[in-house]
């Protein structure tokens, strides 16, 4: 399907596409995020919410036409100038692509995220894969990084989940964003 908000990204013998996601994606987003242990699983409903009312702050990667990667965020109401990653998600079998850290950097890359100078997202202390595509996006845009609780095991979660820890990337300069998207190889 031609999508006129789909980019084409130059990966030799790959076809890739990165673009903002519709409603229509919601099922499959859902059935990606099932196949991405641990993350969170939400409903289809949730999913097809992020999909339309947060598309722009969203994105969706396909390999060959068939939906390999997700990123939900959103701008933080009390921090207009702070994109809030919610989830990333990479099929299996897309891995090695960077299809994270591409993901982001295009969100950024948006002219509805003109403002933002910041980016925001929580990851669990044991959860190697987003540190490092996180450190590789504060790297990319020339900035440095903070951590800190968000939620903590007990006493947000019960004991039931491991404690989500803050991450700040920024801020940023929008002038890095570009060259740090072109980059990703």
């Amino acid at each position: 399907m031609n999508r006129p908000n789909a980019q084409l990204v130059d990966v030799p013998g790959i076809d890739l596409t990165l673009r903002r996601p519709s409603a229509e994606d919601g099922a499959g987003v859902n059935n990606l995020i099932e196949k991405c242990k641990p993350l969170d699983e939400n409903s289809v409903y949730c999913n097809l919410l992020q999909c339309s009312h947060f598309a722009e702050t969203s994105a969706l990667a396909e390999v060959d036409g068939e939906v390999a990667g997700f990123v939900s965020g959103y701008i933080v109401p009390e921090s207009p100038d702070s994109l809030f990653v919610w989830q990333v998600a990479v099929a299996p079998q897309a891995r090695g692509l960077k299809l994270g850290k591409r993901m982001i950097l295009d969100i950024l890359h948006r002219p509805f995220a003109k403002n933002v100078r910041n980016l925001h997202t929580t990851i669990t202390p044991d959860n190697k894969a987003s540190h490092g595509v996180f450190t590789s996006v504060a790297r990319s845009l020339n900035t440095e990084f903070d951590t800190e609780v968000m939620f903590d095991e007990e006493a947000h979660f019960d004991g039931d989940a491991k404690t989500e820890m803050l991450w700040k990337i920024g801020p940023f300069r929008r002038a890095d964003i570009l060259p740090a998207l072109a980059s990703v190889a």
